[in-house]
């Protein structure tokens, strides 16, 4: 039962995430994104502490594969999200003549 609680939940953030940043202005997207790599390093952070209980435990051997989808996702969001940040930044450097 509570996992068919997590799953609408799960489903329900997700719906609403979209439509939230569906709309977002379109000049208002990287700025955000960047923003948001704060909350990815928590999600980082929590799909490693997870997954650390997980394995301690050894209950299930597909949450510690979903916790480790989870991790490498969040990471590459993480990576993701400082490459985008870094090219902004670059277009706002003056150039050196």
């Amino acid at each position: 039962m509570s996992n068919i609680i997590l799953i609408i939940i799960f489903l329900v953030a997700a719906v609403v995430g979209y439509f939230i940043i569906n709309n977002v202005p379109t000049l208002l997207h990287t700025p955000l994104m960047s923003g948001m790599n704060a909350l990815s390093g928590i999600t980082v952070l929590g799909a490693l502490a997870v997954t650390a209980v997980e394995l301690r435990k050894f209950s299930s051997v597909l949450s510690i594969i979903i916790g480790i989808i989870a991790i490498v996702l969040a990471m590459i969001n993480v990576a993701g999200g400082f490459g985008v940040t870094a090219r902004m930044l670059k277009m706002f450097k003056k150039e050196d003549k």
